[in-house]
């Protein structure tokens, strides 16, 4: 007899940089988020599908609530606020790698939604792997229980996985009887292009200077397979964009160093998602202020549902 099939749609929120990619990647056992250390990686919300047996857990990863100061800003605020109002579960994540006595406002924001929609929501503090003394999670876990009835509140390490067995079983527990909305061997609803711009754009934020990241944007012009004497071979051409002149040197390097490091990196980690080898090709180009430019966000594919 087969079995009765469940899904639930789940919400990974909280500030930047608190690990909210590197956790929707432990929990599918696959990488469809880009990481970095620097905050506000993601920029829009990216799609994780697991599906084991007759469950389908469909996760939104979301850009770290923060407040805007531009318009990409604004769209990644609204993203996280339209992800909650839309799920069966939330899942918040904090940092325990330093403890602290209160949350923090964008925290307090989050749990007011919580509170607004009735939601169920679980708390994890992520990041225990980077603390010496366990019992530093004991105020931390009695200040989030005073905050929200939460189902559970897990500690965990999403780098390297402990506890995170525990949170996959906790989120079964949300899924419903319903169907599949995706099919049972996907693992992202994000096209090839998509994923192949944010993978350059993750290596960018690895190897550039402090002040330049948040200003670039990656485009991909063209994605074709050809055939050649030792297999297919995709050909890619990407563009990455900045906002300042001064920004174009610096990412291309001397003699083209840093573009090269840039692009060999992505073209690595492309091969290895995609199965294929990969000639990528690189450019350079400048949009002033595109942040604030409608048109331009829309070109780079920050749009809304309406």
């Amino acid at each position: 007899m087969r079995e009765v099939q469940k899904s639930a749609f789940i919400a990974i929120v909280g500030r930047p940089n608190v690990g909210k990619s590197s956790l929707l990647n432990a929990l599918l056992g696959e990488k469809v988020a880009i990481v970095s250390p620097r905050p506000q990686t993601t920029r829009t919300r990216i799609t994780g599908i697991l599906t084991e047996g007759a469950t389908q857990l469909v996760f939104i990863d979301t850009p770290g609530l923060h407040r805007a100061r531009n318009s990409l800003g604004e769209y990644m605020v609204r993203q996280v606020g339209s992800s909650v109002s839309d799920v069966d579960m939330a899942v918040l994540v904090t940092d325990a790698s330093e403890p602290w006595e209160k949350l923090s406002r964008a925290e307090t924001d989050l749990i007011a939604q919580f509170r607004k929609l009735r939601l169920p929501a679980v708390a994890v503090l992520n990041k225990i792997d980077l603390l010496k003394d366990k019992e530093q999670l004991i105020p931390m876990m009695a200040v989030l229980n005073e905050a929200y009835p939460f189902e559970q509140i897990v500690p965990l390490s999403a780098k390297t996985g402990d506890g995170v067995a525990l949170l996959r079983e906790l989120l079964d527990g949300a899924a419903v009887e319903g169907p599949h909305y995706f099919d049972d061997d996907m693992l992202t609803d994000q096209p090839e292009r998509v994923i192949a711009a944010e993978i350059l754009r993750e290596k960018a934020l690895c190897f550039l200077s402090e002040e330049i990241p948040h200003g670039i944007a990656v485009t991909i012009e063209t994605m074709k397979e050809r055939e050649s004497a030792g297999g297919p071979i995709l050909d890619v051409d990407a563009v990455i964009y900045c906002e300042r002149k001064s920004h174009k040197g610096i990412i291309i390097g001397k003699g083209g160093a840093m573009l090269k490091k840039i692009a060999s990196a992505a073209r690595q980690e492309l091969e290895d998602f995609l199965q294929c080898r990969v000639n990528l090709q690189c450019w350079v180009k400048v949009k002033e202020d595109w942040r604030n430019e409608e048109r331009m966000l829309r070109n780079f594919g920050f749009t809304e549902e309406r």
